[in-house]
Formats: C-alpha cells, structure tokens, sequence
C-alpha cells in the first residue's frame, strides 16, 4: 500500500468553487515526486489536502494508516511539513533561530535534540551566518530557506515544497537540489510544486501532470516531457534542453544539459 493515498478527493471552496475534481493519487514512502501544472490545475489545494491545511469535500487523504479527516491541522503538521510559496505566509519570529526553533519546542522535545535538529537545518539551507537576524532583514529569496529550515528542524516524514525556485537565482537553485537530495538520502518523502521544468527534469524521479482540476498522467521526468499528448493537456512546455534537442534531430528523450552536450558531440562527430 502506498504511504500517501488520495482516492476519489475533491475540494469546493466556499462559495461553490471546485478546485479537485475526483483525483486518485499514490506516493510510496521515499519518493522525490514533482507537481507539475498551469496556474488553476489543483496543485496546491491537493498538496494543502495532504497536511490538512484543506479538509477534502469528498473522498480520503490517507498518510500511512491515518485518515487526516479523522486528525487536526497541528496533528497532521507533525507527519507532513509544508513549505509556503510565499515566506511571509510563514515567518513570525524576530530572528531566524528562534523561527526555526519553533516547530521543535512545540512537539516539546528536549532541548539538546532541538539545538541538534536547528543546528543541521541551518546548516544545511546555508543559514548559519544568519542565525540571529530577523528574517525581514533578509531578500526574500534568502528568506525562503529561513522556512525550509523552519520545517527540517521538524524533521517530518513527508516535505512539501510550494514553488521553491519562485525568486531564486543560480546558486538558490542549487542549494534546493541539494537541500531534496539530502531529504530524499534521508529517507524522507518530497512533494514539490513547479513551474521550472528544468529544475523538475533534473531533480525529480517521478512527475505528477495536473489540468483542469484533475490528474492527467504520471511517470519519470523523461517520459512526461516527451509525452507531447499530456504536455499539450497541461498546456506546459518542454525543458528548453528538450525542445533544443528536438529542433536538431536529436533522438533519446534528452532533458537534462549533459545529456544533450554528448549527443550533440557524438551528432558532429557524425556529421
């Protein structure tokens, strides 16, 4: 059995607004697993669903044996750790320690796994300089990580991340792969939304297509972004690697820059 079941889930918003129409989705234990999906597809109600910040309208959300209907949001929170789109949704303490400590004190834990846990999440969001400035001192691509770390420190079995490439540069970008493939190491379950098909192509070993408020397909990175059938669905293009690769001829499914600079290496060699 799978650790996260959605079966038959749907959301309607107050008001009469269906967000979630009758999906069904599974999520083994472990896996790195991306969202991806125009704006008003359903990916954030449905991950919201998973940590019961959304109650479904129908249908079950299961986190291993638990029924999150049967649970509370702060119950939930203590097995799936969700990180906002936006940092400001997130933060408010005065300095990012105590932002990060947070979590950890309320699960009462003792202090010395709390200064461990902190101390690693930190660590490994590139924090530690950082660690008594108040996080509205901060860019807001740096504070971002402030709530990254905010959810490692509570070392939760499931993390979510709402578009965490959203304002971030180069080096951001590298830090979150390094950041998922870390967590993912570690055993933990990731679920990330996405609109950077080249940080999904590279980071991610499934992929979940979502449009019109329903799922569309699922499968590995290369096979979603050379399925021009569900692309054209989710109205979402491919990595620009693959439509590179395409216009030259190129065969192999390629979605990744290596991939392509060999293929295109052993093209001239032909040629």
């Amino acid at each position: 059995m799978a650790y996260i079941q959605m079966k038959d889930v749907s959301f309607v918003y107050p008001g009469g607004f269906l967000a979630v129409d009758n999906i069904n989705i599974e999520i083994e234990k472990g896996e790195n697993v991306a969202i991806i999906g125009q704006n008003g597809a359903g990916k954030t109600t449905t991950v919201k669903m998973m940590n019961r910040l959304e109650k479904p309208t129908k249908g079950d959300v299961m986190i291993g044996d638990m029924n999150t209907k049967s649970y509370t949001t702060a119950q939930v929170s203590r097995v799936v750790g969700y990180v906002f789109q936006n940092p400001d949704d997130q933060i408010f303490h005065s300095t990012v320690i105590s932002e990060v400590e947070f979590g950890p004190r309320m699960m009462k834990l003792p202090s010395e796994i709390i200064s461990e846990r902190v101390s690693c999440a930190l660590k490994l969001t590139g924090l530690e300089q950082f660690r008594d400035t108040n996080p509205y001192d901060l860019p807001l691509s740096i504070r971002k990580f402030v709530t990254i770390a905010a959810i490692i420190a509570m070392d939760t079995e499931v993390v979510i991340f709402d578009e965490p490439t959203a304002g971030q540069d180069l080096r951001g970008n590298h830090y979150l792969s390094d950041i998922l493939r870390t967590l993912n190491q570690r055993g933990k379950t990731v679920i990330t939304i996405s609109h950077d098909m080249e940080f999904v192509a590279a980071n991610f070993d499934r992929v979940i297509v979502m449009a019109n408020k329903k799922v569309v397909t699922s499968g590995t990175p290369k096979e979603i972004f050379w399925s021009f059938d569900a692309l054209e669905k989710a109205k979402l293009k491919q990595p620009y690697i693959s439509r590179l690769c395409r216009e030259l001829g190129i065969e192999g499914n390629i979605i990744e820059m290596d991939e392509a600079v060999e293929a295109i290496k052993e093209k001239c060699l032909l040629n």
